[in-house]
């Protein structure tokens, strides 16, 4: 027997109908059917749209705020990416928060600690750190570094320049769950208790420590420094097979379980040589793309978008995209893949 009407079509409404409605609603119950194309479509509708933030734009917001108030009153002296289409709501996407986070010469935004993990790239500056548990490193632009959940981590800047970087969160998801903690301790800082940069010497060169146990669902990795990453991509490129959608690409991994290297946040690195026109891509990820290098143009959706070192682009779900290299660039990407995989709901096509 062949349908008669696709859920799409919704269902006619009469006088004894919406009666029935309106008794039904004061009763706090409602008819599916009346919904159902909405809370089951037929494909991703995502309410956020592409943009690009350009980084000089950002970076005069940034620096004006830290000519207004101290990292110390801030907490966290961020400017949030607001998708157009979702303002007030501190979203870059429906599910990822994103923002530039400043920290000026001498100062140290203060050690606290929550539910929400935490991912920071590194725009601009040198000569400041993230600690994490303990563990102090040093930061450079292009570097990957992780705050686990529920770790306590503090930032310094112990040069004479600003240093900049994206914050990316999972708070959305955290908080869709009610499941959000957060504490402060009653120092500025943590006490270092262990070496600068340790869990590279323990984890990254194919190795851990015997007996080692994981205290987070987070790679041990504290910073994946951008001189590592970018000799991998160089070295991809030596001999490789270019992917058309991607470049060459390297995912940043938890090298104790081979799964990403955050739980619910997918980090990638990609380099596109000069020229390099990828192919159409679209998958279920919402992404975020920061320019380490490069300049380029990528088209999301209608949308075409030119880029340079330290813009910011996102691509919703389900919107198709390409990118063209106008010199070699570097983009690094973060997105929500991680927990859409282990849902196992994320879908990709390519053209």
């Amino acid at each position: 027997m062949l349908r008669s009407k696709k859920i799409d079509e919704g269902v006619s409404v009469t006088e004894a109908r919406q009666d029935f409605y309106e008794r039904a609603r004061a009763a706090s119950i409602a008819p599916l059917w009346e919904v159902l194309a909405g809370l089951v479509p037929a494909t991703p509708k995502p309410t956020s749209v592409p943009h690009n933030w350009k980084y000089q734009d950002v970076r005069k917001y940034l620096m004006e705020a830290c000519d207004l108030l101290t990292a110390e009153e801030a907490e966290r002296r961020v400017m949030v990416f607001e998708n157009p289409a979702l303002p007030g709501q501190s979203r870059v996407t429906e599910s990822m928060y994103c923002g530039m986070q400043a920290i000026l010469p001498g100062e140290v935004a203060p050690v606290h600690r929550h539910v929400s993990g935490a991912s920071r790239f590194i725009v601009e500056g040198s000569n400041a750190y993230t600690a994490v548990d303990g563990e102090r490193t040093m930061m450079e632009p292009g570097d990957f570094v992780l705050t686990p959940s529920w770790s306590w981590h503090d930032h310094g800047n112990l040069s004479e320049a600003p240093m900049v970087w994206l914050d990316t969160l999972d708070m959305h998801m955290v908080n869709l769950f009610n499941t959000s903690f957060r504490e402060e301790a009653i120092h500025t800082q943590q006490n270092y208790s262990r070496p600068d940069d340790a869990s590279i010497s323990e984890f990254a060169s194919g190795m851990i420590p015997a007996g080692f146990e994981a205290k987070h669902k987070s790679s041990p990795i504290v910073n994946y420094k951008y001189s590592r990453t970018h000799d991998a991509l160089k070295s991809l490129q030596s001999y490789a097979e270019i992917d058309p959608h991607f470049g060459h690409m390297v995912n940043f991994l938890d090298p104790t379980k081979g799964d990403w290297a955050l739980p619910t946040l997918a980090a990638q690195m990609r380099l596109l040589p000069k020229g390099f026109q990828s192919q159409s891509h679209r998958s279920t990820e919402s992404l975020v793309l920061c320019v380490v290098e490069g300049t380029g143009t990528s088209k999301i959706g209608d949308t075409e978008f030119d880029w340079q070192q330290g813009d910011t682009l996102v691509i919703p779900s389900w919107v198709e995209h390409t990118h063209i290299a106008d010199t070699e660039a570097v983009l690094f990407s973060i997105s929500d893949r991680a927990a859409q995989e282990k849902l196992g709901i994320w879908r990709e096509q390519k053209r």
